[in-house]
């Protein structure tokens, strides 16, 4: 692994969003390091402390002391996860980024195969988990949200509660992210013109800690979120010119 004096131009990024996570950093650094090893240091790994209180943004300072690849963005208090993630974007140098989860339910080695369908026709690769490792409630819960959002947008995404995906950086610096919005982001991204493709995933069972979200953050929260996109849907502006005549600009 490069050390601290080695720079070069990264050309994948991933984005880990992190709040109370302290249990799961060097476990998921190790996994990340491992099914990226191909990518040397042409790999930046963004690691986005959201507030937490538990020792958290130490270790991240820690890891990024030994690796030069890691970077940390430190958030002044709890936002959640949607402004997380647009602070990790926003810090992103690479021309493609993955995300995932912080908490060991996504498993990197599923990033190469993400990475292997985007292609001259593909922007942006969704994991579908195929084998949830979560309580029925949730998983129910999280399919009928689901099922919902779909209807509303006139979307086809199967999980876009899956944090894991890949995308091109940029179509990620066209959106603008808001609370909340972090749950819309393929249709966010295909509002930008990106064409997006799925692939099934594994998940894993919960290691440490517990869900950052329940069911009430979902219901109400999803609701107001979820007809603010729909309004932006509606709303996006869609003009083309028209070729430039004679003296025209």
């Amino acid at each position: 692994m490069p050390g601290p004096e080695e720079r070069t131009e990264p050309a994948l990024a991933v984005v880990v969003p992190v709040f109370d996570e302290v249990e799961s950093v060097e476990p998921l650094y190790r996994e990340i390091d491992a099914a990226l090893a191909d990518w040397g240091d042409r790999l930046e790994i963004v690691w986005v402390d959201d507030g937490s209180r538990d020792g958290s943004a130490e270790r991240l300072r820690g890891l990024a002391l030994k690796d030069a690849r890691v970077r940390v963005v430190t958030l002044d208090a709890n936002h959640g996860q949607s402004a997380a993630l647009d602070a990790g974007f926003r810090r992103v140098r690479a021309p493609l980024v993955a995300t995932l989860d912080a908490d060991l339910q996504n498993d990197p080695k599923d990033i190469p195969l993400l990475l292997s369908h985007l292609d001259d026709e593909v922007d942006v690769v969704n994991g579908v988990r195929v084998r949830r490792r979560d309580g029925w409630l949730k998983v129910v819960s999280s399919r009928v949200a689901n099922a919902v959002r779909n209807r509303v947008t006139g979307e086809s995404v199967t999980d876009v509660g899956c944090s894991l995906r890949v995308m091109r950086s940029s179509f990620v610096r066209r959106i603008r992210l808001y609370r909340g919005m972090h749950r819309f982001l393929p249709t966010l991204l295909r509002m930008e013109g990106a064409r997006i493709v799925e692939v099934p995933v594994s998940h894993r069972a919960r290691r440490y800690g517990v869900s950052k979200y329940g069911i009430p953050d979902r219901l109400f929260e999803g609701i107001q979120d979820l007809l603010a996109v729909r309004w932006m849907q509606r709303r996006k502006l869609r003009y083309r010119t028209r070729p430039p005549g004679p003296g025209a600009d």
